[in-house]
């Protein structure tokens, strides 16, 4: 499954980029909102962001707060992924 994730996402470019205001509650907001329409995306991490923590914790935090899975860490780009519902009829 996490071969498949990294797969399908290695050509994408990434669809959220983090900034120097870290990750606010308009991003996690956003994130998540992504996250229910594309099940997976790819996320950028600026520099920046990056003043008292690595990208791999900032990156754990994001998908604990986005009840997400984090698939990758790479660099300071990294894979979230969560399962969507199917929706009701």
């Amino acid at each position: 499954m996490k071969r498949r994730i990294k797969h399908e996402l290695s050509a994408e470019k990434p669809t959220i980029w983090i900034g120097k205001e870290g990750a606010t509650s308009d991003m996690i907001t956003e994130i998540s909102r992504q996250l229910d329409t594309k099940e997976m995306i790819k996320i950028r991490i600026l520099k920046t962001a990056l003043k008292e923590e690595t990208a791999k914790t900032l990156a754990q935090r994001i998908a604990k707060r986005t009840n997400a899975a984090l698939v990758e860490v790479r660099g300071h780009t990294f894979i979230l992924y969560r399962h969507r519902k199917p929706k009701q009829a």
